[in-house]
């Protein structure tokens, strides 16, 4: 069927390759994450480390919904955040498919915030976090 063995062996991976390649959540699990992604620190005037949501990265052209990865002191991914603001969740935007950082999420946190740089309108953070120790190490 194929005309040899080498060409078979690279049909084969190939196939294999391509869903790695639709969603390379790996290359996410380490900080920086790759471009598109900037750190939110960089774009606006917020601290390289926010408790409670870690260092930052976002994707601007993904804003203001996200997603925002954040990163723990050591540089490991522990949560994917979004920033949905409450006019525009009232208005019926719905923001549907949003990537998230990791597949895995051991529990999810979401409250209200009035607004901060880069996210000014009041707004619901949904924090999910990737692991059972993800929240005590993005408390500190």
């Amino acid at each position: 069927m194929f005309p040899n063995l080498a060409t078979a062996t690279f049909g084969v991976a190939l196939m294999l390759a391509v869903p790695a390649l639709a969603h390379d959540e790996g290359a996410l699990h380490e900080t920086p994450p790759p471009a598109p992604y900037a750190k939110v620190s960089d774009l606006v005037a917020l601290p390289d480390f926010l408790p409670g949501l870690g260092t930052l990265f976002v994707d601007p052209a993904t804003l203001p919904a996200g997603p925002f990865l954040g990163y723990d002191r050591d540089g490991k991914l522990a949560a994917t955040i979004y920033m949905t603001p409450i006019d525009s969740l009232q208005n019926g935007t719905a923001y549907d498919d949003l990537a998230v950082g990791a597949h895995d999420v051991s529990s999810v946190d979401i409250y209200y915030n009035a607004g901060h740089p880069g996210v000014d309108k009041p707004h619901a953070h949904v924090v999910l976090f990737h692991d059972e120790d993800a929240k005590a190490r993005l408390a500190k």
